[in-house]
């Protein structure tokens, strides 16, 4: 009789083992303001990662063109190859994508990016969706689709300068000396499907400033506020830089044109 008291008393009850309700509840909240506070903190820290990547991407592209710009190691400039005129950006865009004479995909006449390789040049991170590429075709012209997966745009007022009526612009051949103009802005994140909605390409993007000609209505600027509301500018000299309002600004030399 002793010794089944003493076994009895041996076992724990089911009772006293087991989570009371008010015991389960109290783990819940714990766990819900633990995840309250580390899942902000992680999609933060994403954010940060991505809008980095954005930015070397940026940066690769603007050191891409000091030496495309270079009269001595740009190398192989397409159709402005050996013009003592320089080139034209539409030519620098065309060999960040691989297009027209830079075609970088041989054996096809049709590309996707990204693609098995990891090749997707022009990408930020925060830009989902396939880019298909084309032969033989500029950028804006079936090279690059669709826009609305566009990346990055150019300065506008690299490839064309304003002029009055009845010619309303003339195309720029830049020089090399457009490397020693630090401030200007050369490319910079862009909205691709703002662009289409007011019927324009996202690839060449500028602000209409006081234009009241090419550039007026801000029919060419459609920036891409996607790193917590800012946007990321990659300058001629190669420095990138971020802003919530770029335009507001005081160094960036939005309104610059190397034709006066």
């Amino acid at each position: 009789m002793i010794r089944a008291l003493s076994l009895v008393r041996s076992c724990p009850s089911r009772r006293e083992s087991a989570f009371t309700l008010v015991e389960l509840l109290v783990s819940i909240a714990i766990v819900a303001v633990l995840l309250s506070v580390v899942l902000p903190m992680a999609r933060g820290t994403i954010a940060s990662a991505r809008g980095f990547k954005c930015q070397m991407s940026q940066r690769s592209s603007a050191y891409d063109f000091n030496v495309f710009a270079d009269d001595v190691y740009h190398g192989n400039r397409g159709r402005d190859a050996g013009s003592r005129r320089g080139f034209q950006l539409d030519t620098f865009v065309a060999s960040q994508y691989g297009l027209e004479e830079f075609w970088a995909w041989e054996g096809r006449n049709r590309h996707e990016l990204p693609d098995n390789d990891a090749n997707d040049p022009l990408r930020c991170p925060e830009v989902r969706g396939t880019i298909v590429l084309e032969r033989n075709a500029a950028c804006q012209n079936g090279g690059v689709n669709p826009w609305q997966s566009v990346s990055f745009g150019f300065n506008i007022r690299l490839r064309h300068a304003e002029r009055p009526a009845p010619q309303p612009f003339v195309d720029i051949r830049l020089q090399s000396a457009i490397t020693a103009e630090p401030d200007v802005p050369l490319l910079w994140d862009v909205d691709g499907a703002a662009a289409v909605a007011i019927g324009s390409a996202p690839f060449f993007t500028g602000p209409s400033l006081n234009s009241t000609g090419l550039f007026s209505a801000n029919r060419y600027w459609f920036p891409g506020k996607r790193h917590n509301g800012a946007i990321n500018v990659a300058f001629v000299d190669g420095h990138v830089a971020s802003s919530k309002a770029p335009l507001a600004e005081r160094t960036w030399r939005w309104g610059f044109s190397p034709v006066h």
